[in-house]
Formats: structure tokens, C-alpha cells, sequence
């Protein structure tokens, strides 16, 4: 049985990328796997000071939520970053969490990734958020993306349902 770590940047619960995320899991659960969803919005973050203490020690000096999270993703076996795109990036809760993972980045190693994305334009305009994303996971020791699910022409509240996005990522989290 795989781990799996369901991380939603989604700024609205219920949003397109969250509902997404939550198609994925239905999958994940039909398929015998474990999984656990967090909701970066309900994390205090702080970003990286850049102080590069955690280079010495291992350990960020910030007292926040970030290091509950790391260890969820260093004793995962798969990984879901999910994201809406903002001005054709990733939304500043998922850049945070990234930068945050200095510490021990290294240690999360040997993951399977799947990345989401949801936008109002089409699956090009997502391209450079996924492309952020996988220079992410270009940075983690033997990282394998496994699969991006594009959730296009998604911009109010809503409008991912219907979408082919839906059943892709039922589907993808099925396949695990």
C-alpha cells in the first residue's frame, strides 16, 4: 500500500483545484492506498528568510507549521501538488510551501509526483506553472512525475464540474 500526500493550495475550499483534488482521492481510496489531503490555507507558513541556518542544522529556524507538513512529505510515497494559476504561475501558498522545503529537501526522495493546475484559459496558458513545478521536483533526489491533470476553463466557483479534468483525475489517483 502507497502513502499518498494530497497537498491543495486551493484558496477556496471547494474550489476547482480543491475539487479536483478531491476526484483524486476518490481514486486513491478505490484503489487500496492511503491517503491524507492538507489544506495549505489552514497551515501558518511564513516564507524563507533566507537566513540559511536550515544548511547547518537541518532545521528552519522559524517556529510555524511548515516542519509538520515536510515530514508528511518525506514519509510519503506520492506526492499531489495541486494549484490554481495566478498570472500563469503557481499561487503564492504552494510557492511558499516549496521555498520552505530547503531544509530538507534532500530527503524527499524517491517520490512519485502528480501535479494539478487549474486556470481560466486553456491547458497552454498553465504550461509555466507546471514547468515551476517540475523544476521543483527536478531539484528532489530520484523524482518521477507520473502525471499532471489540467483542469482548464476554470474560473468562478464551480466551473470545473463537467470537465474531462474530473474523470482524469479519478482516474490518475485510481491508477496509483
Amino acid at each position: 500500500m502507497k502513502k499518498v500526500l494530497v497537498i491543495s493550495a486551493s484558496s477556496r475550499k471547494g474550489g476547482n483545484s480543491d475539487t479536483l483534488c478531491d476526484e483524486f482521492i476518490k481514486g486513491v481510496e478505490k484503489s487500496g492506498n492511503c491517503v491524507v489531503k492538507i489544506y495549505v490555507r489552514n497551515y501558518k507558513i511564513g516564507g524563507c528568510n533566507a537566513c540559511y541556518a536550515c544548511r547547518k542544522t537541518g532545521v528552519c529556524v522559524q517556529k510555524d507549521d511548515m516542519s509538520d507538513i515536510l515530514q508528511r512529505m518525506v514519509d510519503s510515497d506520492v506526492i499531489v501538488m495541486a494549484t490554481p494559476v495566478y498570472f500563469y504561475s503557481m499561487n503564492g501558498q504552494m510557492k511558499t510551501l516549496i521555498d520552505r522545503t530547503l531544509p530538507r529537501y534532500s530527503e524527499i526522495k524517491d517520490k512519485d509526483f502528480y501535479f494539478i493546475a487549474t486556470a481560466a484559459a486553456g491547458k497552454g496558458a498553465m504550461e509555466r506553472t507546471i514547468d515551476s513545478l517540475r523544476g521543483f521536483t527536478d531539484c528532489l533526489p530520484n523524482s518521477n512525475v507520473k502525471g499532471v491533470i489540467y483542469g482548464a476553463g476554470a474560473w468562478e466557483l464551480g466551473d470545473i464540474k463537467g470537465n474531462k479534468a474530473i474523470k482524469e483525475a479519478y482516474e490518475a489517483g485510481k491508477n496509483i
